[in-house]
């Protein structure tokens, strides 16, 4: 008798994307199984309609919630309406930063975008201000001007960074408008850890905050410290006792000082521990204490060599 092969009858799930550089959501496209990486789909979401496009599958955990089903593939009709709304969205952004303007009381808000969905049915209007903006007559304006669901959102400064794109410090495109998909919490600590200086335009990004690349290396930079010794200490190094004065973590060495002056640059696996050094020159300088008279020393002295020894000292 064969064995019947088991069916994993767990539903398939997709990663959507729904902008260049944004979080993964996935779906169930169980009901569409020849989907390909990089189709156009659309789904039902929170915000409504919306059209995405798929960068990978994954199986589901067990664990996992149930997740929405894809609603069907994008038709050429779907992709032409959504190239067609994306043209509009200048327009609608000069629109309301005119009417914003008119109607007073936004002086410290500033307009970044406006986005369509893909069929035209909503409109969201993306800004930011330092503080929280009460923008109800606004959206009252726009709703009666726009045929449209409008929203509007505030977002913080990296968020506007990650939308309007350009090029950071180093020459490059940012990182947030490239690749990040998201922004990992960042503090002032990672910058000393790394040896960074302290100085707003060396450790601040376009955007006014923390540069995110600060966080790239922490981790390694921290791992790598924890291995060597703090400044200012005191060590054993194959030129004699030493003053730590700086640390190369990512070199696994220290530059020490010597007492002449000198300084060298000295690896981990060179580094002796000045209590260790001095207890080891404090254990070679004493008689060995390991066997009596008569027998064999486990440190390979030998009793008539200790007699010998005592018995020139006597001389001396």
């Amino acid at each position: 008798m064969t064995d019947i092969p088991q069916v994993d009858e767990r539903k398939l799930l997709a990663g959507v994307r729904f902008s260049k550089v944004g979080k993964l959501y996935h779906f169930d496209y169980t009901a569409y199984p020849d989907l390909k990486v990089n189709d156009f789909v659309i789904v039902e979401t929170a915000r409504g309609r919306q059209m995405g496009q798929i960068m990978g599958f994954i199986a589901p955990d067990e664990t996992e919630r149930e997740h929405r089903p894809i609603l069907r593939p994008a038709t050429s009709r779907d992709l032409s309406l959504k190239q067609h709304w994306e043209m509009q969205q200048p327009e609608a952004l000069t629109i309301c930063q005119q009417k914003a303007t008119k109607m007073g009381g936004f002086d410290g808000v500033k307009f970044v975008a406006a986005q369509y969905n893909y069929d035209g049915s909503a409109l969201v209007f993306i800004f930011t201000a330092d503080d929280k903006v009460n923008t109800g007559r606004l959206w009252t304006e726009l709703s009666r001007t726009f045929p449209a669901q409008v929203e509007m959102r505030q977002v913080g400064p990296r968020d506007v960074a990650k939308l309007l794109g350009g090029y950071g410090a180093c020459g490059e495109l940012r990182c947030c408008s490239t690749f990040l998909t998201d922004f990992s919490p960042i503090s002032i600590k990672m910058a000393k850890v790394q040896g960074i200086s302290l100085n707003p335009s060396e450790i601040t990004g376009m955007c006014g905050r923390l540069r995110c690349c600060l966080v790239y290396e922490y981790e390694q930079y921290v791992q790598a410290r924890q291995q060597l010794p703090k400044r200012n200490k005191k060590v054993g190094t194959p030129f004699g006792e030493a003053k730590v004065l700086d640390i190369h973590p990512l070199q696994d060495a220290v530059t020490v000082i010597m007492e002449d002056g000198v300084r060298q640059l000295v690896k981990r696996e060179e580094l002796i521990p000045l209590d260790e050094l001095r207890a080891l020159e404090k254990k070679a300088k004493e008689p060995c204490t390991k066997h009596g008279e008569g027998e064999a020393c486990e440190c390979g002295e030998k009793p008539g060599n200790r007699a010998q020894d005592k018995q020139d000292k006597k001389k001396e």
